[in-house]
């Protein structure tokens, strides 16, 4: 089938990618030159394990083809994907459908035959509604249906959740639709992914109802890792043994320093709008959301505290920047949040990330990148680790404690057992763990 896929970002770039690796014929469509010839070149604007190697192999077996004309690729496609951006718009919390509803104007007017338009885009109930009203009133006479067929991609997983889903989810009632997506998701049907179909707009809310539940499970843990600090529990026995009930499972409760990435803040945002609209408010949502924003800033609190309450001219050395590791993404990263605070009370950054310096350098000031953990830990008062990379996960401590003027780490992911860090002089503070006497 020839598929295209407008927007080359990062739904659309690893969907369109996998795609092609199904066989399809597929067209990457973005307004960027310069991204569009660098991807010919076979330069990828993103990091995503595995995702440079597909496009390669593809781009050079003809299957997967980058352009900045969208008219053109649109004229002979059996479906048209729409992956642009859907931020949270500036001012009030809701969704920016600007470019859904641009691309929607620009494919009605090329269209030629059945099509069947697709919104991958993560967007708001009721949108597909609006994108078909648009296309309609564009071009009366195109042959269209429109479809919902949300992603599910994790950052750092997302080559494996693409072929490898748990569910695929397409929104529509059109007999010829139906066919069609079937079609597009056949070499799916070995793996025996689940195709749900449903309404359009329960397509829809599908999606920001799980990255809700998601972001609200993780929250849910942060408030008990709070609660396991003063009563003297251990949270991440805690979530074993509550994750060990089938009906709750052990995903997503990882205590930590709060949600972030492209998906949930501006998700669960989307639809605490939405149901404000609604007339049907998501107090559980709303809470989440709240939570989630002041726990970034407070844990600088428990670095300040960690230094005895005093952080002025210190040197704090910040392990991991990016919202999670296996990604470069920086967009609402905990690192941010809580940088600034410590630099609002007068200490000295250092940093290092395997992949994200490069975006965090447009985004913080007046901090200093290293490149290593030990370079970056030299002379340093505290070690924070706030993304847990694997290359952060077995560090020499012996040689960590050498190399700082304080011995303070503060370990925000719970990736080394508090015993071991004492056995190696460290003072240590993780999440949700009872204090005990430091080394």
């Amino acid at each position: 089938m020839r598929l295209v896929m407008i927007g080359s970002g990062y739904v659309g770039l690893v969907s369109g990618a996998c795609f092609a690796d199904f066989g399809h014929d597929v067209v990457c469509v973005d307004v960027d030159e310069t991204k569009i010839a660098a991807l010919k070149e076979g330069k990828i604007p993103i990091f995503e394990p595995g995702l440079d190697q597909i496009v390669q192999s593809n781009s050079a077996a003809g299957r997967l083809h980058f352009t900045t004309d969208l008219a053109g690729s649109v004229q002979d496609a059996d479906v048209v994907f729409i992956a642009v951006g859907t931020p949270s718009r500036r001012g009030d919390g809701h969704a920016d459908l600007s470019y859904v509803y641009g691309a929607a104007r620009e494919i009605a007017r090329a269209v030629q035959g059945f099509t069947v338009v697709v919104t991958k885009s993560t967007v708001p109930v009721g949108t597909g509604d609006e994108v078909e009203r648009i296309m309609r009133e564009e071009n009366p006479d195109a042959d269209i249906a429109v479809v919902s067929n949300p992603e599910f991609l994790r950052e750092g997983a997302a080559i494996s959740d693409f072929k490898r889903p748990d569910r695929i989810v397409i929104g529509t009632e059109e007999p010829r639709a139906v066919e069609v997506m079937r079609r597009v998701y056949r070499p799916l049907y070995l793996n025996e992914s689940p195709l749900l179909f449903c309404e359009r707009r329960t397509s829809e809310l599908i999606k920001y109802a799980g990255n809700a539940f998601l972001a609200m499970k993780i929250t849910f843990i942060n408030e008990i890792a709070d609660l396991c600090e003063k009563v003297g529990a251990d949270v991440q026995k805690v979530a074993k043994g509550i994750g060990l009930d089938k009906r709750i499972g052990d995903k997503f409760l990882h205590a930590g320093p709060g949600y972030g990435g492209s998906c949930f803040p501006k998700d669960t945002l989307a639809l605490v709008k939405t149901a404000q609209d609604a007339e049907s408010p998501v107090r559980l949502i709303e809470a989440t959301v709240a939570v989630n924003d002041n726990r970034k800033r407070a844990m600088a609190r428990k670095v300040i505290a960690a230094l005895d309450g005093d952080v002025r001219g210190k040197t704090i050395a910040v392990l991991g920047l990016t919202f999670k590791p296996n990604t470069d993404d920086m967009r609402e990263s905990p690192a941010i949040s809580i940088i600034q605070a410590l630099q609002d009370k007068g200490a000295i950054v250092r940093a290092y990330d395997p992949e994200g310096m490069q975006a965090a350098r447009t985004l913080m000031s007046d901090v200093h990148y290293g490149n290593g953990a030990y370079d970056i830990a030299e002379g340093a008062d505290a070690v924070v680790l706030v993304t847990e990379w694997d290359e952060f996960r077995a560090l020499d401590l012996s040689r960590l404690k050498s190399l700082m003027r304080q011995p303070v780490l503060v370990d925000l992911r719970n990736v080394y057992p508090p015993q071991e860090l004492s056995k190696h002089g460290l003072r240590h503070s993780g999440i949700g763990r009872p204090e005990r006497p430091q080394a």
